[in-house]
């Protein structure tokens, strides 16, 4: 039986968009758990042109982060469930960017998180807050899904699947 290539369920990534296309570099065959080292992976701030590169980091098909520098040189974070606090790396991303997360009220009925941090962190690249939003709080996509629409909406998909089958 043929289908689509089985893709890691966990992995860091570093997208960047050099002269006219897609580049899409694996920093890790799983999440990455040491923030520092991902932050360190976007390199200096404004080296490479506007809009900048971004890592991405996909944990156990749970959550993301997206981690990316902005004006002056901060940095700016999105996670795609602010709960997962459970997990070192969403903590640590939770904790270093001021990410409110009310616990009392994360959760609809489902259970489902919900985003936090940056939402317009692609907005640069043409998919601003209000439609990254519908992507990211879809309760019947797994984070893996999310990442795919994305992907496929900025139009790096093909790049990203080659750097993360194994």
């Amino acid at each position: 039986m043929t289908g689509a290539p089985e893709i890691r369920a966990s992995y860091a990534v570093r997208v960047s968009r050099p002269e006219a296309g897609w580049r899409v570099e694996l920093l890790a065959d799983d999440a990455g758990d040491e923030l520092p080292v991902l932050e360190r992976a976007l390199g200096d701030p404004g080296a490479e042109g506007w809009p900048p590169p971004f890592v991405l980091v996909l944990d156990s098909r749970l959550y993301f982060v997206v981690l990316r520098h902005g004006p002056g040189g901060m940095v700016r974070a999105l996670i795609s469930d602010a709960t997962m606090l459970e997990w070192v790396l969403a903590a640590e991303v939770v904790e270093r960017y001021g990410i409110g997360v009310d616990t009392d009220g994360a959760f609809d009925d489902d259970e489902s998180g919900w985003p936090g941090g940056d939402l317009d962190v692609f907005a640069d690249d043409g998919l601003p807050a209000a439609e990254l939003r519908p992507i990211v709080t879809a309760d019947d996509l797994w984070a893996d899904e999310m990442v795919q629409r994305i992907a496929e909406r900025l139009g790096f998909a093909d790049q990203l699947a080659t750097a993360v089958t194994p």
